[in-house]
């Protein structure tokens, strides 16, 4: 129970990251008879997609909503001064765990070969390649050996959100939404307008204190 009260915020985005791959997990056969395979079911895909396009769209869904999600814990503490930071950690593990699917997949399906065919592709690649330090150093071990080497390390998430935007927005995808939520995030983190929301923030919560 003490673990649970000192970090649910942690594990309710555990759950949230891991409940869409029962869905994944109903598209996919395993057969270990035969030593190990593992093939899509046919007719699981849905919307008029095969499992295949279904199985990308998925991951590659979750992948860019958990990295918009990330990037607006700065936002969301600027407007109403809550912040955890291991929840903005497990936020960023869901991310590149997501993306590291999603590349998976797409290797599986096309070859690695491939993700240098195409821009899109290659924006992808790079994004992927980036989330691999941040995820390791996702934790408070890392935070306490990199120190202040740390968040310009995780800064490189910023990056990594662009080369996203260009993937999906190559693919004519529904990117505009994330692009706008993205750029808000960025907007409010203008320092003039960063110290204006926290000023109102600051003054409400006063005013509601001698209420």
């Amino acid at each position: 129970m003490a673990f649970l009260k000192r970090n649910y915020g942690w594990v309710l985005v555990a759950i949230l990251a891991i409940f869409p791959l029962f869905i994944l997990g109903n598209m996919v056969q395993v057969d270990f008879s035969n030593g190990f395979s593992m093939t899509l079911i046919e007719g699981t895909g849905g919307e008029g997609k095969t499992p295949l396009e279904m199985v990308y769209h998925i991951s590659g869904e979750f992948a860019i909503r958990w990295m918009t999600a990330v990037l607006t814990c700065t936002p969301f503490f600027i407007l109403f001064g809550v912040n955890n930071l291991f929840v903005r950690q497990a936020m960023g593990i869901a991310t590149a765990v997501w993306s590291f699917l999603h590349f998976i997949l797409f290797i599986w399906a096309e070859g690695f070969v491939e993700t240098f065919t195409q821009v899109n592709y290659i924006a992808g690649f790079i994004a992927i390649l980036i989330l691999i330090p941040l995820f390791f150093t996702s934790n408070r071990k890392a935070m306490k050996l990199l120190k202040a080497k740390w968040k310009k390390l995780q800064s490189l998430a910023y990056i990594a959100i662009f080369l996203s935007l260009l993937h999906v927005a190559i693919l004519d995808k529904t990117w505009v939404v994330y692009a706008v939520i993205v750029g808000l995030g960025f907007i409010i983190r203008i320092p003039f307008i960063k110290t204006k929301f926290i000023a109102i923030r600051k003054n409400r919560k006063i005013s509601t204190t001698h209420a």
